[in-house]
């Protein structure tokens, strides 16, 4: 059988560098784009790309000949103008030329932000309503790159929605830059500590990834069973149930100082993951190992 040949934007960034070493380690060849040389991992099967995959020629060039693409970039902290450029309109970019190069898969790293998540919302499904226009940026625009790639056509998509997102890293928002913030600001010790505090571990979300960017989940005509062929299927992936208290409370205890629990609405529901399940999915990464990592990370 011949081994797939993916995509990968973003592959030095903490989900894609992590989505890369689940593919080497199935057998995959990756082109990991980059923007920088020698940033991709170095690993079996991967051909690092330098290039932006926003510039039409070097995207058709890139995604020439292959089979699946997985976009994972957004500037998270860029300004809306930014997040825009790159996570809406550059991930486009990419994601049309491999429809018109007749690439079969896309694959790309959504968020659960996308969904409606105000108090007394409930648990949020793949069928859950999305946020208004008044929502943070990030939310929007990422809402806004779904319902163009759900209008795409010509391909099978695939929307991954994770939570949170565990794990270490310089660039891991949940595990560094947050942490770092709560070290510097006291108001960013504030939560209501029974809010949900939806997670997944950023292994378990590069798991699923690249078993759909494979085939090993795939395409099928039963969205139960796997995505559906020729459309855009939506997928949450989430972790088992946590809270404010579980995730705030360990990054403060980590770093010696003191959680302020706010009393004030805030969701409680969760994040179903019935769907990927259903298809084969299950988290390895317990919460506990997750936050005994995310302290041992801290403290070191």
């Amino acid at each position: 059988m011949t081994s797939p040949i993916v995509v990968v934007t973003g592959a030095n960034g903490l989900v894609g560098s992590h989505v890369v070493t689940a593919l080497s380690e199935r057998g995959a060849r990756v082109r990991a784009v980059v923007r920088r040389p020698g940033t991709a991992p170095d690993l079996a099967g991967v051909e690092e790309r330098v290039g932006d995959f926003a510039d039409p020629a070097f995207a058709a060039q890139v995604v020439a000949g292959t089979d699946t693409l997985v976009t994972t970039v957004h500037p998270l902290g860029g300004d809306r103008d930014e997040q825009r450029r790159i996570g809406l309109d550059g991930t486009l970019a990419i994601a049309s030329a491999a429809g018109d190069a007749g690439v079969p898969l896309i694959v790309h790293i959504s968020t659960a932000g996308v969904y409606d998540r105000s108090p007394g919302a409930g648990d949020v499904s793949e069928e859950s309503a999305y946020v208004s226009d008044d929502a943070n940026d990030y939310s929007v625009i990422k809402r806004d790159l779904d319902e163009a790639l759900a209008r795409l056509g010509g391909t099978t998509r695939v929307l991954v929605r994770p939570p949170m997102i565990l794990g270490p890293g310089e660039s891991s928002v949940w595990n560094t830059v947050q942490p770092r913030a709560v070290a510097e600001d006291e108001s960013r010790r504030h939560a209501v500590a029974d809010a949900t505090a939806a997670w997944v571990h950023v292994r378990d979300l590069a798991a699923l990834t690249a078993d759909v960017a494979t085939g090993a989940i795939p395409v099928r005509e039963d969205v139960s069973a796997g995505p559906v062929i020729g459309g855009c299927t939506p997928v949450n992936v989430a972790g088992g149930p946590a809270t404010q208290r579980d995730y705030l409370g360990a990054v403060c205890d980590a770093l010696g100082v003191e959680p302020t629990w706010d009393d004030k609405p805030a969701w409680a529901g969760q994040i179903r993951a019935d769907r990927a399940q259903g298809w084969g999915w299950s988290p390895e990464v317990s919460l506990d190992e997750a936050l005994d990592e995310l302290r041992a990370g801290l403290r070191s």
